[in-house]
């Protein structure tokens, strides 16, 4: 019983990792998932490779523990299998990377600026704002179009102007009055 209110006191809300802050009540693998760039598989890679129970509230950890976590990530490159790094044969200098948070999007960005420069076919796609992975156009991404008319079937359109062309002929009558 003693143990529970310094168990209380070790608790904290809200853990830094990567830059980011993490909901301490959210098991450890799950909290991981909230940092840009790191997945499912990423997640339980990190928690095994720093030794630490992935189901733990993120909130228990020690300070140690958030230590190890944060070196893991910041060092993944060269701790989990090639195939689980997001930046594979960089385009700057052809090394494999994992990258997160703030770097990730800044280097989504320079990629898309990049295809947008070069002129290549996503990037024409991403200028114009169309979808860049070969979706349809006709039905979906109308938001990007401008204003979306609806179809109107026949009858309901003569009854739409029926009424407001009588509407212009009592107004043209009452201005000669």
């Amino acid at each position: 019983m003693e143990q529970e209110p310094q168990t209380q006191e070790q608790f904290k809300h809200i853990v830094r990792i990567a830059n980011t802050d993490i909901d301490g009540n959210r098991k450890l693998v799950d909290a991981l998932r909230k940092i840009k760039g790191i997945g499912f598989a990423v997640a339980n890679a990190v928690c095994h490779l720093a030794q630490v129970d992935a189901m733990k509230k993120a909130g228990y950890m020690l300070p140690e523990e958030v230590k190890k976590v944060d070196d893991i990530i910041a060092n993944a490159s060269s701790m989990v299998p090639v195939w689980m790094l997001n930046r594979r044969k960089n385009l700057e200098d052809g090394i494999d990377r994992h990258m997160v948070g703030a770097d990730l999007t800044f280097a989504q960005e320079s990629d898309i600026r990049f295809m947008k420069q070069i002129r290549s076919y996503k990037g024409v796609r991403h200028t114009i704002g169309a979808p860049v992975r070969g979706q349809r156009t006709r039905s979906n991404f109308r938001k990007n179009k401008g204003k979306v008319m609806g179809v109107i079937k026949k009858k309901e359109a003569a009854q739409a102007a029926a009424p407001a062309k009588e509407e212009k002929g009592k107004g043209g009558k009452e201005a000669k009055k």
